[in-house]
């Protein structure tokens, strides 16, 4: 299903003032495809990703996934923390999060770490082995299934996270700065990858990045410039 964002704004308060993290943003992510989103640090890139993730609940607009809205201001509520067990449930079915520091438990092997999420499902992450292999195969890494986080590369541990985020078969797919550990080489791998799952699985893809020289397979690059759209490629919807 398509990821939808449409007109988003997220308010904060600072001090006696506010700050406008996000301005008035629409986008819309097809199914299978990967936008990146682009700009310098403060730019609104991660508050747009946590409003996407459904992380904060954003001051004005929604977030749709098909037709369905999940998440809005309720009541004209101020924005905030997400915090409620549908948001978490949404999270945990529809939505792979995949974050700047992969977040691995340190004590448990990389396809446990992947069996993990089927155990936050209420299943035994035993019953979901097979697709937790199929998946570390994908991001060529089932030779190291049995080895722990601090055994594996910075690179090997993002392709770890990247697997994690896929295990319920997420529609929608959210990556902040996935190269920004990794030298060139390792993060051009990490965004082909990236791209090449998005479209066997069919997500709607958004990669948080500053680092525009690995976007090569990208679908689309849009740029944030004070919480503002400012620009939009192909594949991704900006509207005004």
């Amino acid at each position: 299903m398509d990821l939808t964002l449409d007109h988003v704004t997220l308010v904060y308060p600072d001090g006696e003032s506010t700050v406008t993290a996000v301005d008035d943003v629409s986008l819309t992510v097809p199914a299978g495809t990967t936008t990146a989103v682009l700009g310098p640090s403060g730019s609104g890139k991660s508050s747009l990703l946590a409003v996407a993730a459904t992380l904060t609940t954003p001051t004005a607009g929604q977030v749709r996934i098909g037709d369905d809205v999940v998440n809005a201001p309720a009541g004209g509520a101020a924005a905030g923390s997400a915090v409620s067990s549908d948001a978490a449930r949404l999270r945990r079915d529809r939505i792979g999060i995949v974050f700047q520091q992969p977040q691995l438990i340190a004590s448990l092997t990389a396809l446990e770490n992947l069996e993990l999420m089927s155990h936050l499902r209420g299943e035994r992450p035993s019953a979901h082995r097979d697709r937790a292999l199929e998946l570390l195969d994908a991001v060529g890494l089932r030779d190291v299934a049995a080895k722990r986080p601090g055994q594996l590369s910075g690179g090997q541990r993002q392709r770890v996270a990247i697997a994690r985020a896929l295990m319920n078969h997420p529609e929608v797919l959210l990556v902040d700065e996935p190269t920004s550990a990794l030298d060139h080489a390792r993060g051009v791998q990490i965004i082909e990858l990236v791209t090449r799952l998005t479209r066997e699985t069919g997500a709607a893809t958004i990669v948080v990045t500053h680092d525009e020289a690995t976007l090569d397979t990208v679908d689309a690059r849009v740029h944030l410039a004070d919480g503002r759209l400012v620009g939009a490629g192909e594949a991704a919807v900006a509207r005004a």
